[in-house]
This record gives C-alpha cells, structure tokens and sequence, in this order.
C-alpha cells in the first residue's frame, strides 16, 4: 500500500527538504480532515489525495501542485473553508483546490448543468494557475482506475465525461500518457464488450505478427547504425479505444487498422532527425503524400516529430515517428514536462506552455461570449478535436484550426472583428464562399465589408468554438437592441391610441408594471413586447390606467406600424405568403419571434385577423430596403434550353433565383416553380411581363396563400 514516507523517498530525486516537509505537513491536514471518511472500497478516504499525489510526482511536479493534491477534496467534502486553507498553506495552494474543488453549495436542475458549471469554474481557475487542470487530470486519473466499486450507471456516467472532456483536455494539453489511460479506462466502462473483444482480436494478431515486426525492426536499426546514427526503435503498439475510434470514423474492419506497423525513432538531435528520415527513405519507399512535419509546425498542444508512411516487407504500410529525446519526453507528458526546470519566463517561451496559455485564453473568450454554461461546455467540446489543419495568413503566418473548419472559422481565429465583418474569402488567392472547409497548407485572405455582420446562417457551417460562440453572442446582444426598439415602437403608437405617450409617463407611473412584470428595468418590457412575449396593446391600457388626465378617452383603431425592411431579426416574413413592399400587410405577435409579416389575404391569419393581441395592421415605409422574396409558377412548353433562357431574362432585369422546383410535367408541358429575390411589387410585375413574352411561357402568375 502506498504511504507518505514512500512517496517522501520519491520526491527526495528532485525537491528540496523544505518542500517536502510542506507536502507531508499537506498529506497529515488531509488525513485528520477526511477522519472517519471512508471511499467506496472500504479503504480511508485519505489514500485517494495521496495516490493523486503519486501520479504527480511521477510528472515531478512542484511541491504546490502535490501539497495541493493532498487538499484537493477538503473544501468538497469537509466543513474546512478556503480561507482556512489559504492560512494554513498559503493563498496559491487554496486557490489550487478551490479550483479543482466542485460547486456542492448550490442546487441544480440538472446533472448536465451541474457538469457544466462546475467545468466553467475550473476554467476559470484554469486561466490563474494552468496547475489546477493537471491536479483535475491526477484526480480523475485515479478515479478512473478505481471505477470497479461503483454502481454501472454512474461507471458509464463518470467514462462517458472522462472520454468526452478530460481525455481530450489531456490530448489538448500533450500529456499523450495521461491520455491514452483514461481513453483505454473510459472504453473499458463505458463499453465492456466492445473493450474486451478488441482486446482479444489484438493479441491474437500480435502473435502473428511478431517475427515479422522484429525483422523490419532490425532492419532499420542496422541501416541506421550503418549511418553512424545512436539511435533507439521502439515498436508503438495500437491502443485499443485508437483501433475502435478508427473502425468507427473510417468505416474500416479490424484487419485493415492491424495491417499496419509502427515505430518510433528516437535520436540525440533535430539535424539527426532529418538525416534519419533520409536513411530510412532510402531503406523503403515513401509512401506519396503521407508525410508530414510537426517539428517545423508544431501541433497545437506543441507536439513535435517528424511522421512518414512506408512500402514495407511484402507491401505492409509502415508508420514511422521519429524524434528526439526531449521531444518523446513532450509528446508523452506534454506541458508536464520539466515542470521544475522552467522559470515564468521559460515557460511562457516553450512551445507547449504558450499553445495551453492560448487554449485557456481562448476558454476565457468563449466562458464571456456564452450565454449560459451549458453553451459554453458544448463549444468547449467543438473546440477539443485531435486532428488540425495548418494554414497560412497572407503575410505567412502559420495558423491551426480544428480539422473541417471553414474560411468563416480562420476570419474568427484571426480577430473577432475581422469575422464579424467578413464576407467572403480567397484560399490560395482564388475567391472562395465562407463556408469553404480548409485544407492543410492553404493561404487564407479574408474579405471584409464594414456594412456586414454576423447571420444565424453562420452558425450552420462554423466549427470552432471561439466562431460558434462570438456569433451567438453577436446575434443575441443585436436582438436584444432591437427587439427593444421594436418593444418602444409598438408600445408608442398604442399609447397614442389612447391618447398619451411614453414621454407622459413618471417613474411613479411606470413602477407597478415593473412590479408586476418582475424586471428591474423598463428596457426588458420592451424587449418582452418586440419579442411578442407581451402586448403592447394590453400594455398599454395598464400604464394608460395611470395617468389621470386620460380617464374616459376613448380607445381608437390602432395605427398601422411602418415596415422599412431595416428592423432586422425580430421582424421576420412568412414563407407561407412571401410579403413584398406594395403588398397589403399584416403583423402577426408571435412569441419569442417579434412580428411576422403575412399578407393580408393569408389564410393563415384569416382567423386571427381582428385580434389586437395577436394581429396588428402594418405599412411599408416609402423607402424599403433589402430583396425579398416572392414564388412564381410558371407553365412551360418542353423545349431545349427553356431554363437557361428563363435565368437569363431573370438575371437581366436585376433579381436573382433563390431556389426552382418542378410540379406535373408531360411530353409536352412543364409546371415549374420559381422562387425570386426581387425589390417590390412593380419589380416582380416587370419580371413577370418580360417572362410571359419568352416563346414557350404558357402561363405565369404568382403563388397566392
């Protein structure tokens, strides 16, 4: 069983006396703190902070990140505040367990959003002290080693968030050790079947294959050696959770992912690195396009090696990595590696420190741009893909974004201004739509207009979280503003109906309404009444009740309201319809969506037509701005050519078609539908002349609802 004096002979190889004095003095607080607490096994409480504490020390991690694992539950589980820790241990290391610590003060609705808002207080914690996640990681490491004594359904719970954030938080973070154990532990719960026929497959085959794995190992030893390279080839073997997740994504059999060897080169310098690529090029052939460079682009995580694929004995693919000593030393513990040798300023020099730096930065943004902490766990989620694709910003500067990001996701990586204005890109100097994926290697221009901005189109093609989350906030703080000045507009003409306006009304006046609403600012009843969560009709007869001089006015017609095309979000227009300026208009209140257009003769307002609380007459402004779209059926002879010259006609009287569908056709005649952008009626009715003189156009008229 592991004890403090095994693990203070441990820290002994690489911490002063002091400082162990500090964690065994951390290790004896924990233990009277958890007294009389014991864990599932039956084993005391206290054995968990200190194998915690092991798996750091493995890491060789600074004495506050161990003192720090021995108190990480204190706070969660024991009636010890912060404060007494900070006095204890001082305010680094109660920060550190603060951070780690769960929120256990507040009641939550779900257990998901339970999850998320602990998760967002890590992060926070996160951008103080990067520590706090590598004490989480230890955590849940040993947690996860010690899943067997739970209940199963709370085993699949805790595998199911180990696989979906902290193993690739881990992998984010380069710690490749870490990661592959809580992937290879979380598959084991979550699916023991699958883990364990997999299991069974990949011995079998190693049987098989291990004459010939030693031969091509041999092989390139001696031809390495031959070259005067010191080197060491380490056979990389496939976890299991890697074979499944590649079966699962590529859609292949069990025998495909085995028919492949890995190695691992290991050298003394970088210059080695690329002469031992050439040797072994010169052993066996490359495979075309198959290699790639991380040590000139580094990986986001600050992953370095230089990757190639192999024609091997007989045609077996081989997959060589080959680095150095201190690369395979990042690769598998990442921004945990040599902790203790770097000062701030090293650290903020290495690359893996200044990737987890950025990654953190980036969660601070996104924690700011989310509107709940449900949201900002899903976009940390969209954020956490292995795979990256390296492009290159017009001046040459290498950027990574998640593998199948668009150009709209590069104008967002690149500045939240130049993705909110952007409009189109140019990948490799050709112009390109923003919802073009990247490809590895590119050189992205955005194009940028200072009249655009951000759609809710956007957010069905954007794949990074920073983009996802920027937009959603954009959107929301734009309908916010005008769902507000729409609230204002509509609640000032029914005042006026009723013969006073907002500009009458006191603080005094508008007070019980506030108090009846339960907002503490007039701005959220307005935005409640452009949001069509409120009448603006009833609302104000309510305020009108206040207001003395206006007793016994009579109650007129309401006014039309004026639809200029510039009202944005909270002003929609039906499909079913398709109002355009010159049409006769209503508005329909609908909740949550502001005011949507339908012509009047709409059948789906027929009923509702005279309802001040649901319906509302509306006008168009002599000046409309924006397209708008509008449906034709069109009746055509079957002839070559009908639809190239029916775009045509369309295309030179200014509109553009935004979809064509076909209806009942025969040998002879066509039934087509056409939905046009046009700027009013006078511009449909033009269009439609000009269709109906094309040789062939049998009829032409507009749908009506």
């Amino acid at each position: 069983m592991q004890n403090i004096a095994l693990l203070s002979d441990q820290l002994n190889s690489y911490l002063e006396p002091e400082q162990i004095q500090q964690v065994r003095r951390a290790y004896f607080y924990a233990e009277q703190a958890h007294d009389g607490q014991l864990r599932r096994s039956g084993e005391p409480y206290v054995t968990h902070p200190l194998a915690v504490a092991f798996i750091l020390a493995d890491m060789h991690m600074d004495h506050q990140s161990l003192m720090a694992a021995m108190l990480h539950d204190v706070i969660e589980d024991t009636g010890i505040a912060k404060i007494a820790l900070a006095e204890q241990f001082g305010d680094t290391v109660a920060d550190l367990v603060d951070g780690v610590s769960k929120l256990t003060q507040i009641t939550f609705e779900t257990r998901a959003e339970q999850q998320a808002q602990n998760f967002q207080k890590m992060a926070l914690a996160m951008a103080k002290d990067i520590r706090v996640i590598l004490v989480k990681l230890a955590d849940r490491l040993h947690n996860m080693r010690t899943l067997g004594v739970l209940r199963p359904e709370k085993k699949r719970r805790i595998a199911k968030e180990t696989l979906e954030i902290y193993a690739p938080i881990a992998n984010r973070l380069g710690m490749n050790e870490c990661r592959l154990e809580l992937e290879e532990l979380g598959f084991q719960a979550l699916h023991p079947m699958r883990s364990t026929r997999v299991k069974a497959a990949v011995d079998a085959t190693r049987g098989n294959r291990r004459e010939l794995i030693d031969k091509t190992r041999t092989s390139l030893i001696e031809k390495l050696e031959q070259e005067n390279h010191s080197v060491k080839v380490i056979g990389r073997e496939k976890h299991l959770y890697g074979i499944y997740q590649k079966m699962r994504s590529k859609k292949k059999s069990f025998s495909d992912i085995m028919d492949v060897f890995a190695f691992r080169v290991i050298v003394d310098s970088v210059d080695r690195c690329y002469r031992a690529l050439g040797v072994i090029h010169s052993l066996y052939k490359p495979v075309p396009g198959q290699f790639k460079d991380y040590i000139a682009i580094p990986k986001a995580n600050g992953y370095k090696s230089l990757h190639t694929v192999l024609f091997g004995p007989h045609g077996i693919p081989i997959e060589v990595q080959i680095r150095t000593t201190d690369m395979e030393d990042m690769a598998n513990s990442g921004i945990a590696a040599h902790w203790l040798y770097k000062s701030s300023e090293d650290a903020a020099l290495d690359v893996s420190h200044a990737q987890a730096r950025k990654w953190v930065q980036g969660l601070l943004e996104m924690e700011a741009n989310a509107a709940s902490s449900l949201e900002f766990i899903e976009n940390v989620k969209i954020d956490l893909f292995p795979d990256e694709v390296y492009v290159f910003t017009p001046k040459g500067k290498i950027l990574e974004l998640a593998n199948g990001a668009t150009a709209l996701d590069f104008a967002y990586a690149v500045h939240t201004d130049i993705g909110n204005s952007c409009v189109a890109a140019r990948l490799n100097k050709q112009l390109a739509p923003l919802s073009e994926p990247l490809q590895n290697g590119q050189t992205v221009e955005i194009i940028t207009s200072p009249s655009a901005h951000p759609t809710p189109a956007w957010l069905k093609f954007v794949t990074t979280g920073k983009a996802r989350s920027t937009i959603r906030h954009f959107l929301k703080t734009k309908r916010h503003a005008q769902s507000i000045s729409l609230g204002r507009k509509l609640l000032e003409k029914a005042l006026n109906n009723l013969g006073t306006s907002l500009d009458d009304l006191t603080n005094e006046q508008l007070a019980p309404l506030l108090r009846q609403s339960g907002h503490s600012n007039f701005d959220f009843v307005l935005e409640d009444i452009g949001l069509g969560n409120r009448v603006a009709f009833l609302t104000a007869q309510t305020l009108a009740q206040h207001v003395d001089s206006q007793e016994g006015d009579e109650i007129t017609t309401p006014e039309p309201l004026i639809i200029s095309g510039t009202e944005g979000l909270i002003v929609s227009y039906a499909r079913c319809c398709s109002p355009i300026p010159g049409d006769h208009i209503v508005g329909h209140l609908n909740a949550g969506r502001g005011i949507v257009v339908h012509r009047d003769g709409c059948s789906n307002v027929k009923d509702i037509r005279h309802n001040h609380d649901k319906c509302m007459p509306l006008n168009w402004a002599e000046e409309v701005e924006g397209e708008f779209m509008a449906e034709l059926r069109l009746q055509l002879e079957n002839r070559r050519g009908m639809l190239a010259l029916l775009a045509s006609r369309i295309n030179a009287l200014g509109a553009n078609i935004d979809k064509i569908t076909t209806g009942d056709s025969d040998s002879q005649f066509t039934t087509m539908f056409l939905t046009v952008a046009v700027n009013d009626r006078v511009h449909l009715a033009r269009m439609i002349r000009h269709i109906r003189a094309i040789q062939g156009a049998v009829k032409v008229n507009r749908v009506k609802q």
